[in-house]
């Protein structure tokens, strides 16, 4: 029987087929395995860098805080407009203790003027101008505020008539001016007075022009008495507290 040759693969046209061992191809698996592992985390990372960051907020926390953002807000307003009232209510409280502070200082110079005339310890005092005050309105005309008082004849009524006179000067010489001139009024009377301790009269007198007045006397006339007068120096008539003037008993005019 004849011998069959094996095939000499470099004699034939077909493909030579090594053959691949068990290590190989554990070897192959690997590399698979690898590259799929690879691809994976290529894959998560893609996903880590496009999705939002575990640090960053979801636009449902954005929106929670814009919430919380305009709450505070809210309420850093209602504060500031809470503290504005109350500075402007602590404003006015102090206003109003300042005001009331002077009343009660009013007060309390009323009793000590009413415990002087009237008090059981006074010193007596017949009829008399405690003050007289003058104030600008114009140029030539001023407001004066006379207060007459009396504590001599306890219970007696007091009644007469007051007139005012200034003494000055005009263009150099020495003039004085009578209550019909003050008032502006020829047959000018003086103003009446009825009192039993105190009264304050009130009115207006005008002075010429380019008269520099230098002393005012006020001149009370009783119904029943001789007339006073009492002079105040001009300066202490218009100051801001004018003080007593000295007391000059004159004859009746």
């Amino acid at each position: 029987m004849p011998l069959i040759e094996p095939a000499d693969p470099s004699k034939s046209g077909a493909p030579h087929l090594l053959p691949v061992s068990r290590g190989a191809r554990l070897t192959v698996y690997a590399l698979i395995g690898l590259f799929v592992l690879a691809l994976g985390f290529g894959v998560w990372g893609i996903f880590k860098v496009l999705s939002p960051a575990s640090g960053t907020p979801s636009a449902a926390q954005w929106r929670q805080a814009q919430a919380r953002n305009q709450q505070l807000e809210q309420r850093v307003a209602t504060l500031s407009r809470s503290d504005q009232i109350s500075r402007e209510a602590n404003r006015d409280l102090q206003n109003a203790l300042g005001e009331r502070d002077e009343q009660i200082s009013g007060l309390r110079a009323d009793v000590a003027f009413y415990e002087r005339f009237v008090g059981a310890t006074a010193q007596r005092r017949g009829l008399a101008v405690h003050e007289l005050k003058l104030q600008p309105q114009t140029d030539q005309a001023w407001h004066f505020t006379a207060t007459l008082t009396q504590n001599l004849n306890r219970g007696a009524v007091n009644r007469g008539r007051l007139q005012l006179s200034v003494e000055g000067t005009r263009e150099g010489r020495l003039e004085t001016l009578d209550w019909p001139r003050l008032r502006q009024q020829p047959n000018a009377d003086g103003m009446a007075f009825s009192f039993k301790y105190f009264q304050q009269l009130e009115g207006e007198v005008v002075l010429p022009p380019q008269f520099k007045p230098l002393r005012v006397t006020a001149k009370l006339q009783p119904d029943d008495g001789s007339r006073v007068d009492q002079s105040f120096t001009w300066a202490e008539a218009t100051a801001a507290d004018a003080p007593d003037a000295t007391v000059q008993a004159g004859g009746a005019g």
